[in-house]
């Protein structure tokens, strides 16, 4: 991570504003669509990106990441370390000092004590947190005063700012989520729907799905931010409708995720209404294997690991074939032009993390998936369908519904069918695709599939929380909700032993080593396999200012800043 800026005081976080608008509200109305729709706006019980960042508007962190990934603070009057005392020598704690005077949206007062809270609810066992993770080795957080946490871990821990820092950790208020811990998390439909937030917006309407309304917070902060007094954030329909209405309608003021052919995007730019955005950070679409058994016959137990193992993907033959099967440069071309590139890595970025050791997939070779097929006893039958032992090799491979993805499919069914493999195509809408719907068996932490497909990255520019994605614990279940990050339900336990030893190392280059064996484990074992290093797109109107694209935190972080031209 780089920390050149990491003393800079609380107004840093205020740098970037435009002088065009004097005041709070001077600027009117801004509209915001977001294809995937917003299905709730507490990132603790959903790992979609846009609920996420739906929910930064309102709920924020203590610090977060700029547009260049540095750590700025937020809520606090500067980032803890070890040299202005806020780390302790022995690296087993991290103290956080409020700014003093911040207000929840409905006036209280912003104390430590909500982020005691916020880390009581997300570590409770029962709740199922997205995002516990981001707690990883954390024995005790608690408040020195109103304006002072201190968090504890158990071990030494050379990268402290896993909790509370970013889009993913933002702080709740305990007022008003204090009913809602453990197995009553999802049920609080009133606090997820319309949480109480010390961000420049706060919430009058929200329609899971559809669109969110929201106003000017009249206690943020900055007496004269957020510019517009009003918001809309609109989901649903496709990135092609989001990118026309921004770049040639002007219905809309901001455009999410334009992952559309690039030749069309450009071709819309063309009208002159708006201004195509882009940059690499995390990002990497990727197929998630599915190494536990989804045959809807198996109940409860289905795609669970108490439901048995994968009947065909748990053999690596299998899983190397159906990767090396696939041309992604020809994905990266065709999907995203200059805004994506083939990888054979979960974790691309930044590049001291980045891997060569599985450039095998960077070619395409039908030749020797076919014969690695056939040495691990794989036989075409009458069908050109490939079985052994009476099972064939047929998959179910998911996605959300896109115009890039359903080609993506289609390029890859075809490759497969190469290869002796059957594929069952499915789309779903990506508002239930990567919505927190419990009683949905198409969300993609169910993965009711064998192969699904889908784009994840992780805030700030250390990897140590996304690596603990794939370890044990993180496995979704009915008993966590189905809320854990670990899609392909992969458990090892060297890996485990490698995340454990990640989180108690502080030397940059022994943290990259580790990493890079993290991520190569995953990829040598086939737990997934990435396709496309993607650099995020978005488009805004010419209208709008201050927009600064942020590929290390949620794309709206500066919303407060933004202003109209």
């Amino acid at each position: 991570m780089r920390m050149k800026s990491i003393l800079i005081g609380a107004a840093a976080a205020l740098a970037l504003a435009p002088a065009a608008n004097a005041g709070r509200g001077d600027a009117g109305h801004v509209n915001i669509i977001y294809w995937q729709a917003a299905s709730i706006l507490n990132p603790f019980l959903s790992g979609g990106t846009k609920d996420v960042e739906s929910s930064s508007m309102v709920i924020e962190p203590l610090a977060r990441y700029d547009e260049n990934g540095n750590m700025v603070p937020w809520l606090v009057t500067e980032i803890p370390t070890v040299a202005n005392g806020g780390v302790s020598e022995d690296l087993t704690s991290i103290t956080w000092k409020i700014s003093p005077g911040i207000l929840w949206s409905d006036g209280s007062p912003f104390t430590s004590a909500d982020v005691v809270f916020t880390a009581d609810y997300c570590m409770d066992e029962t709740g199922g947190c997205q995002q516990l993770a981001k707690f990883s080795d954390v024995t005790n957080v608690e408040a020195l005063d109103d304006l002072t946490v201190k968090v504890t871990f158990g071990k030494p821990k050379p990268f402290p700012y896993g909790p509370f820092v970013g889009g993913e950790s933002p702080i709740i208020q305990k007022a008003q989520f204090a009913d809602c811990m453990g197995a009553k998390a999802p049920e609080c439909t009133e606090q997820n729907f319309g949480p109480h937030g010390t961000g420049p917006f706060r919430v009058t309407e929200f329609r899971a799905n559809d669109v969110i309304s929201m106003e000017a917070n009249p206690h943020y902060r900055d007496p004269n931010k957020p510019a517009f007094a009003t918001l809309t954030f609109k989901g649903g329909g496709d990135a092609a409708a989001a990118a026309r209405s921004v770049l040639e309608t002007a219905e809309f003021d901001y455009a999410w995720n334009l992952q559309i052919d690039p030749a069309i995007l450009t071709q819309m730019a063309g009208a002159g209404k708006g201004t195509v955005v882009s940059a690499f950070g995390t990002g990497v679409e990727r197929m998630m294997v599915n190494l536990t058994n989804p045959d809807a016959a198996l109940g409860d137990k289905r795609s669970t690991v108490e439901g048995g193992p994968h009947p065909f993907l748990t053999d690596a033959a299998v899983r190397r074939a159906l990767s090396i099967a696939i041309d992604r440069n020809t994905l990266a071309e065709v999907g995203y032009g200059a805004a994506g590139k083939a990888t054979c890595n979960v974790l691309p970025a930044p590049a001291i993390y980045a891997s060569t050791a599985n450039d095998e997939c960077l070619v395409q070779d039908i030749a020797k998936a076919n014969a690695i097929l056939d040495e691990a006893g794989w036989a075409v039958g009458s069908d050109g369908v490939r079985a052994k032992d009476g099972v064939r090799l047929s998959i179910l491979y998911q996605t959300s519904t896109n115009a890039v993805r359903q080609d993506t499919q289609a390029l890859v069914k075809q490759w497969w069918s190469e290869i002796g493999v059957e594929t069952e195509l499915k789309n779903i809408s990506a508002s239930v695709f990567f919505g927190g719907d419990q009683s949905s068996p198409d969300t993609f932490q169910k993965h009711f599939s064998d192969i699904e497909m889908y784009t994840n990255l992780f805030n700030g520019t250390d990897p140590e929380a996304y690596m603990n994605s794939w370890t044990c614990a993180e496995i979704p279940n009915p008993g966590n909700n189905w809320l854990g990050s670990n899609m392909p339900r992969y458990c090892n336990p060297a890996y485990d032993a490698l995340s454990a030893e990640l989180s108690g190392t502080a030397d940059i280059d022994e943290r990259a080593r580790i990493a890079k064996a993290m991520n190569d484990m995953l990829m040598q074992e086939g737990a997934m396999i990435p396709l496309v290093h993607r650099g995020r797109v978005s488009a805004h109107s010419n209208t709008l200012g201050g927009v600064v694209l942020n590929t290390w935190d949620s794309e709206l972080w500066n919303v407060a800043d933004w202003t109209r031209n």
